[in-house]
């Protein structure tokens, strides 16, 4: 077929009024590849990229790439390999930030691709040292506390690691299991179960729900989510599909959480790893005041490269499950049971979480049990205060007056649970 070359400019009323723009082409039958590229003035705009094929989503790599090639037995990272069908097909553009002036934007299609699909990295698993399940924290009968991390990255996205790299980085922080949430893309899902076992951790399938007004986690092995569509059809969607849909960093920045929904998701990243800026902010629970009692409280380090300080399982959220298959620690999200933990170590440059001695906030048998956290002050949702006085103590606590943290004497948070 050859090469298509368009130009497209968009203004800043192009993105008022279309948030994305297509760019369809055909593909013929009998098609093996096919190759897109887009280039613009990174230092005027940020375009974001992905593509649409005649049978549905094929991939999203947002501004991690400005180009991709999908292939009948492989493709870019953040697309779905598979022989192209014919009939029409759309290159998506994103347009994230567009300058005063407009900017233009030239794509070029080739069909068949002309380069190979490079080998995905991959990664040696590390020495696990310790298991965050080992500690044994108190439960209910048949039940472990197991830690992780509901947020990360791979070079499926914007992350900068392979999904290899990820799932080393959580057994060297000691978690039990890790969600790999790339954006808007469910390519990583087809990986996880292999790579997870060849690290030694449950690597739980999701997906980041990106737009410009706000994030959402959508875990389960549940196809892809179209984030273009309005955000309640995203809580109904999910749910329809027997996965579960968590709002992410309500409080953050420009990522803040601003769509409108008639009916809220039961999920809530609640502690997102921006908080240990500020570990005396109260703006989470601020925000968290406006949900439906009852609400599944998270936590996710929102993990993309390894030079960043932050490692997975700052912070860390157990789950109380059966065991640990991914299957597992979803059904014990699903019913609640989950808990928040900020205790963490910070040495030669990297902050690790500290899943042996950070203090605890637990629901067992109907109560709370703060554990490990003698001296320090629970707080539930109204701010009445309650000094615990021992190493394990059980405290009577309607959910209905969460959430609850633990607080230090200087009031930074260390633990949450609702």
């Amino acid at each position: 077929m050859g090469v298509i070359r368009r130009r497209i400019h968009v203004t800043l009323d192009t993105q008022n009024e279309h948030r994305y723009v297509e760019v369809p082409f055909d593909v013929p039958a009998g098609t093996d590849s096919l190759e897109v590229a887009i280039r613009f003035d990174p230092t005027e705009a940020g375009i974001d990229l992905g593509c649409e094929g005649a049978a549905g989503w094929r991939g999203w790599s947002g501004g991690a790439r400005t180009e991709y090639v999908i292939a009948a037995d492989a493709a870019t990272p953040g697309y779905l390999p598979g022989r192209p069908e014919a009939g029409e097909w759309k290159v998506v553009l994103g347009l994230h930030r567009v300058p005063a002036q407009g900017v233009d934007v030239d794509v070029e299609i080739q069909v068949p691709a002309t380069r190979p699909v490079p080998p995905m990295p991959a990664a040696p698993p590390v020495e696990r040292r310790l298991r965050g399940s080992d500690r044994g924290l108190p439960a209910d009968p048949g039940l472990t506390w197991y830690a992780g991390d509901f947020h990360g990255h791979t070079l499926h996205s914007d992350g900068r690691l392979p999904i290899g790299g990820l799932a080393a980085l959580g057994v060297a922080s000691g978690l039990d299991f890790m969600a790999v949430t790339d954006h808007n893309t469910v390519s990583h899902h087809a990986h996880l179960p292999a790579e997870g076992a060849r690290h030694g951790i449950t690597l739980l399938p999701g997906q980041e729900v990106t737009t410009h007004l706000g994030h959402a986690n959508a875990f389960g092995d549940i196809g892809w989510i179209d984030f273009r569509r309005p955000a309640q059809t995203w809580v109904d969607e999910v749910e329809r599909r027997g996965g579960i849909l968590s709002i992410n960093h309500p409080i953050s920045g420009d990522c803040s959480w601003l769509h409108r929904l008639e009916r809220r998701p039961a999920g809530v990243e609640l502690w997102h790893s921006t908080w240990f800026h500020e570990l005396i902010s109260t703006a989470p629970f601020a925000w968290f005041r406006t949900w439906p009692a009852g609400a599944t409280i998270l936590g996710g380090s929102d993990t993309h490269l390894l030079e960043e300080p932050q490692r997975p399982g700052t912070p860390t959220t157990w789950v109380a499950a059966e065991d640990d298959s991914a299957e597992a620690i979803l059904d014990g999200v699903r019913r609640g049971r989950t808990a928040v933990t900020g205790g963490s170590t910070f040495a030669d440059g990297v902050l690790l979480p500290d899943l042996m001695g950070t203090p605890a906030l637990l629901r067992v048998g109907g109560e709370l049990v703060a554990v490990d956290a003698e001296g320090l002050v629970l707080v539930d949702g109204a701010g009445r205060r309650r000094t615990v006085t021992s190493a394990r103590a059980s405290f009577a606590a309607d959910p209905a007056d969460g959430p609850f943290h633990l607080v230090l004497a200087d009031r930074r948070i260390m633990a949450l649970s609702a």
